[in-house]
């Protein structure tokens, strides 16, 4: 069985509860509030970390990607504490082409974020090019003003359509809280490379995740805002930051969220130097298999292969901080099983995969 609504547990209105612990599971609907100042932060010796870790121990990422039917765009803002960054760029579904830019900033300045999924601004950029995400009692708005995209959105949702919204244990002493809503509608103003864009079939996700992560982290991803079925249908799967007690991993189908298992993803991370443009061609368009386990010999739940078209990569080496970004777009196709009993046929949908390290 999938679990359904039903079966996850009603929120706390906080995430850290009296003595100073993390809830941990699935929540029904967004944390109001992740508490902070009332986490009680130890030391792999059990002892209570002194200020400095207990500050700069903390991570928090936001993202949003929309689907217009002929554009992709990716926005995202991250504070890690030592830094501030983010990047913001424009897939052209026809000509398979990319414009993008990026920021780094030092601590604390000419970015912003807040600690909650439920009421929040954040934003980074200049006069020039800045990226803007506004949350309003869970509702999440963009705002883009750059060269090529200047947008003014709201993404919203109908009612009954919930997040996934859950914490799991990080580490030793750590924990992770993520939100992600997939296939949700668009409202606003969107205009590219000067030309206003049709909003009326145009879906969007969101990914709101912090907490105390681990020194060095390493996930994969898969995305996808889409139509199956002539139905609203987003994916969500991941592996390497929430599988201690529960997945990330869900679907909504027509507004109706899905829980799945948890997933292998199979892929050739590695790639020649771009001296062998050829090789570095095939291995780059190898398709990754994301396969959940065969239990009892009855078909994997999950079963799919993702063929890459394009990406957005970015490599950093600053000695104590590191990361190695790869997100890709490109083609969905196989089955998921199981879903209102019924097996979904996922038919050369566009979406994203993530392939990511970062030492922070």
């Amino acid at each position: 069985m999938i679990a359904m609504l039903d079966d996850v547990p009603k929120q706390p209105g906080s995430l850290i509860d009296g003595k100073g612990n993390p809830y941990f599971g699935q929540f029904s609907s967004p944390i109001k509030d992740l508490a902070l100042d009332k986490f009680l932060y130890f030391n792999d010796m059990d002892k209570k970390a002194n200020p400095f870790n207990r500050y700069f121990h903390y991570k928090q990422f936001q993202f949003i990607s929309i689907n217009t039917g002929k554009f992709i765009i990716g926005a995202a803002i991250a504070d890690i504490r030592y830094l501030g960054s983010g990047f913001l760029y424009v897939y052209d579904i026809n000509n398979n082409s990319i414009v993008e830019q990026s920021w780094l900033r030092p601590p604390t300045i000419g970015y912003k974020t807040s600690a909650s999924p439920y009421n929040g601004n954040a934003s980074i950029g200049s006069s020039t090019a800045s990226i803007h995400f506004k949350i309003n009692s869970g509702q999440w708005q963009l705002s883009i003003n750059s060269k090529h995209i200047q947008a003014n959105l709201t993404l919203t949702t109908d009612e009954g359509d919930f997040p996934l919204s859950m914490c799991s244990p990080t580490g030793y002493n750590g924990w992770t809280y993520t939100q992600k809503h997939n296939a949700l509608s668009v409202n606003g103003q969107l205009t590219i490379n000067q030309q206003p864009q049709n909003l009326s079939k145009t879906l969007a996700g969101y990914d709101f995740s912090a907490g105390y992560m681990r020194r060095e982290t390493s996930w994969r991803w898969a995305s996808i805002n889409g139509v199956v079925n002539e139905k609203s249908f987003g994916l969500n799967l991941a592996a390497g930051v929430n599988e201690t007690g529960s997945s990330e991993n869900v679907c909504w189908l027509g507004g109706k969220r899905c829980y799945l298992p948890p997933v292998h993803f199979k892929f050739q991370r590695q790639r020649t130097k771009q001296s062998n443009m050829q090789l570095d061609k095939q291995v780059f368009q190898q398709p990754w298999h994301i396969v959940s386990e065969a239990i009892n010999s009855e078909k994997p739940r999950v079963e799919l292969t993702f063929t890459p078209l394009n990406n957005r990569e970015e490599r950093l080496n600053l000695w104590l901080l590191k990361s190695n970004f790869r997100q890709y777009i490109g083609h969905y196709n196989g089955v998921i099983r199981g879903i209102d009993g019924n097996n979904l046929v996922i038919n050369n949908i566009l979406g994203l995969s993530e392939d990511h390290f970062a030492r922070w």
